[in-house]
């Protein structure tokens, strides 16, 4: 099982939160930003980040760094597979390593419908694939400065087809464009999901609004 850094926000947990970061990171990326989150004082939420593998990255030479899965692909400084022609084989092996921690939060005794995937970037697309799949309901999904490869690659279907969906993007982003997520909102709104989309003045990044804004979702989805 994945090396995961666990932080509860009260005793008594009732819900689950599991959290990937992006490319070359790992687990304490994200880790300190729950307070800015803003929920609600007696929310009993179980915060999970997990470290992904170390594997080589072709756009960077083979140099092996934590990823979800491999990129290759670039043109003018932009990774071309993020949306077309994506690592699947990466993709699925670290859905598998994901979709163990969620078992592991059921084993505790957590409500599969109290649980929620979170990512960004990279991880961003680790937490819709690995959601989108699971076999039992689950609260939802979010992706920060990430997307959804399209649909013709990674259909949906079973009953996580229409969970719910976060997305926030900052409109400078210039490692994964903001048009992306766009147009994986746009997916996820034909398909039926309840969905929202927020953009933020900033780059690849988060700030303190988006995650606000992200903590008021995750108390609608998670707590009510």
């Amino acid at each position: 099982m994945l090396e995961t850094i666990i932080k509860e926000t009260a005793e008594n947990v009732i819900a689950s939160v599991i959290w990937m970061h992006g490319l070359g990171a790992d687990g304490n990326d994200f880790a300190d930003v729950i307070p800015e989150l803003g929920l609600p004082q007696n929310a009993a939420i179980r915060f999970i980040f997990p470290h992904a593998p170390v594997r080589p990255i072709s756009i960077n030479g083979g140099h092996k760094m934590r990823a979800w899965c491999d990129l290759a692909y670039m043109d003018d400084g932009v990774t071309l597979d993020f949306e077309d022609n994506p690592d699947i084989k990466g993709v699925e092996e670290s859905a598998k390593l994901v979709a163990e921690l969620i078992d592991a939060e059921i084993a505790k005794g957590v409500n599969s419908e109290k649980i929620l995937l979170i990512g960004f970037s990279q991880g961003g697309v680790m937490a819709l694939y690995t959601a989108t799949r699971y076999p039992k309901k689950l609260a939802g999904a979010a992706s920060l400065s990430s997307h959804f490869p399209k649909e013709n690659t990674m259909p949906l279907d079973g009953v996580n087809a229409k969970l719910p969906v976060f997305f926030g993007h900052g409109i400078y982003d210039d490692v994964v464009p903001a048009a992306l997520s766009e147009r994986s909102f746009e997916f996820f709104k034909s398909n039926g999901n309840p969905v929202e989309r927020h953009t933020y003045d900033i780059r690849h990044t988060v700030c303190l609004e988006e995650l606000k804004t992200l903590g008021a979702w995750i108390a609608k989805v998670l707590l009510n």
